[in-house]
């Protein structure tokens, strides 16, 4: 695997970002075409495909967002509980869930200082990743 750094950390699924997406969208206009120009025969048959399209772009957006909060909740726990194993001490309640979020990629070395700095200058999320020196990879993300 790998080596992950800042650069090349984001995941990217062609299959979901490319194939789902994109054929769910074409699906959808498809379908409004198909509405616009149906006859009065076959108007109600249009409009079901409208909605199935519609239904089927909500249910890949939704089940996206859904799994990526669930991880962040995880995230958020564990790395409240690495900072409290280094400093016997929870998180700061100031940390957002998106600075907890980019702080899951420190070295337990900088782990600490960064969380503080994060804390001080309220630092974004890619800007928590632009500064850590020793990344630690998180190969098991949704």
């Amino acid at each position: 695997m790998t080596q992950q750094n800042y650069s090349n950390h984001r995941r990217f699924v062609p299959l979901y970002h490319f194939i789902t997406l994109l054929g769910t969208l074409f699906l959808l206009i498809g379908s409004i075409v198909n509405l616009v120009k149906s006859s009065p025969d076959n108007f109600y048959s249009a409009a079901l495909l409208v909605m199935t399209s519609l239904l089927l772009m909500f249910t890949a957006f939704y089940a996206r967002v859904f799994a990526l909060k669930a991880q962040d909740r995880a995230i958020c726990a564990e790395e409240n509980f690495r900072y409290f194993l280094l400093t016997k001490n929870t998180l700061p309640k100031e940390l957002t869930t998106r600075q907890i979020v980019g702080l899951r990629f420190a070295s337990d070395d900088e782990f600490h200082a960064l969380v503080e700095r994060a804390v001080k200058e309220k630092m974004s999320e890619n800007d928590i990743k632009k500064a850590i020196t020793n990344w630690r990879g998180d190969y098991y993300r949704v």
